[in-house]
């Protein structure tokens, strides 16, 4: 049996799970500001201590890689990484984009129409990209400005589901009958379950001491304002 141990630290979402042969058996997550610095590694332990598994019985560690908060992702490598060199056990990396699309997929089986993860990066722009309802990529990720004639090839030919904490804010903007938007939560690291096992049955493994996080752009380090 593989057990992995998966990681979601992309977003305000602090997320912990464990599968088992691509089933999610235990999950502990929280949303919030400034959560994963001190919930994670608790989350961990939980995790890991409610399944009755030692980490020494875990065969490989799963992080949602991003794109996303900078700090966040920060804090998720880094303790993933930890993990794998602490415990000798490989690193499975899976894009935050494709494991909410999963989440949206595996909810909802009969939906035929595409599927837009979206998270929030300020203002009226997202980190985004599209899948078919089989998460086959149609579009590339990319930090986009949503305005009014955003996806319009996509959403004059069939129906679109926005999700993730970057479509609430478009909902005004892509006032069309083919856009529809679920508010539900699908940062959850159950949702890279089958992911993860797929890739662990491909032994698609991470090189640890080189991974670094995908950041999408760089992070930019903003002064505050002085007082007056």
């Amino acid at each position: 049996m593989a057990k992995i141990l998966q990681l979601e630290t992309a977003t305000s979402v602090c997320s912990v799970a464990l599968s088992i042969d691509g089933i999610t058996t235990f999950s502990k997550e929280e949303i919030g500001q400034n959560l994963h610095a001190s919930k994670l590694t608790l989350f961990i332990d939980e995790v890991i201590k409610s399944a009755g598994l030692a980490y020494g019985d875990l065969d490989a560690i799963a992080i949602s890689k991003g794109p996303g908060s900078y700090t966040g992702l920060r804090i998720g490598v880094s303790t993933a990484k930890g993990l794998c060199y602490a415990l000798n056990k490989p690193l499975i990396a899976i894009e935050t984009l494709k494991m909410m699309a999963a989440g949206f997929a595996e909810q909802n089986p009969d939906y035929e129409g595409l599927i837009c993860p979206m998270i929030d990066a300020r203002r009226m722009e997202v980190y985004t990209t599209v899948f078919d309802n089989k998460l086959n990529v149609l579009e590339e990720t990319s930090a986009k400005i949503i305005e009014e004639n955003s996806f319009e090839n996509l959403l004059s030919k069939q129906t679109v589901t926005f999700i993730g904490d970057g479509a609430a804010k478009c909902a005004e903007t892509l006032n069309t009958e083919t856009a529809l938007f679920n508010n539900q939560n699908f940062n959850s690291a159950g949702n890279m379950s089958a992911l993860a096992f797929k890739e662990f049955n491909l032994v698609n493994f991470e090189d640890v001491a080189y991974f670094e996080p995908f950041y999408l752009k760089d992070f930019v380090l903003t002064q505050p304002k002085k007082k007056v």
